[in-house]
């Protein structure tokens, strides 16, 4: 059977921006650690451990995963990219709380998704990182866009967001379970981040449709995840 027919709750996009003053707040005082690195860790198992030295964290909100870049390469300059500048100072007040060194490798930018056509970054990466962008996206083809756009002959791709549930009884059971003690606000943006997620089947189409399907691989990861890798050719 085709797993999309099991996936029976049709997608409700969310805001593309996160960026009210108690939204940012309850996230810059969540605990999003463990999961953050358990990423990171994912990425370098994927890649090798050697993602290049021209790192970029698309969609880097509060900065978490771009500070664990830095510092567990500490070969790479990292760029983060967010469209949040509510957001973006955050992760600049944790840079500069941060030891020096990670200060003259990572630096965070403002840009909206598509970039302009005539490029508003020069640089291309060697690796190209996006954690829980997608399921914000209203067209996420600008995402796989961009991917192309910056990433360097060879650069590694991963990508992890979430994946929708089958139905909204298992959004509420996914956000009893996991956010029972979350602020309401985190509470409020996980269902709905459910709810805008998209299948991997999804995912596999865009890619399709990206031309990236022959480079990139889309895979569920555990109960609520999806996840994009590869290398670009």
């Amino acid at each position: 059977m085709d797993l999309e027919i099991l996936i029976s709750m049709q997608r409700i996009p969310e805001p593309e921006l996160m960026d009210e003053a108690g939204q940012v707040l309850a996230y810059a005082q969540a605990d999003f650690a463990a999961s953050d690195a358990a990423m990171v860790e994912r990425l370098a198992q994927l890649c090798g451990d050697d993602p290049g030295t021209a790192l970029l964290d698309l969609g880097c909100g509060p900065g978490n995963i771009s500070l664990l870049l830095a510092a567990r390469w500490p070969a790479a300059k990292v760029l983060g990219i967010d469209g949040a500048p509510r957001m973006l100072a955050v992760a600049r007040e944790r840079l500069a709380e941060a030891l020096p060194e990670l200060a003259e490798r990572l630096s965070f930018e403002q840009a909206l998704l598509p970039l302009a056509a005539a490029g508003e970054l020069e640089v291309h990466f060697s690796a190209v990182v996006c954690n829980s962008l997608l399921h914000h996206l209203h067209d996420p083809a600008v995402l796989w866009q961009t991917v192309a756009q910056l990433g360097a002959p060879g650069a590694f791709v991963y990508v992890q967001d979430l994946r929708r549930p089958a139905s909204a009884e298992a959004v509420e059971a996914l956000v009893a379970t996991e956010m029972s003690s979350a602020p309401e606000v985190l509470r409020r943006d996980y269902r709905a981040s459910l709810h805008a997620a998209f299948s991997p089947e999804e995912v596999q189409k865009q890619l399709e449709q990206a031309g990236l399907a022959a480079q990139l691989q889309v895979t569920p990861l555990q109960e609520r995840y999806l996840e994009v890798w590869g290398r670009l050719n």
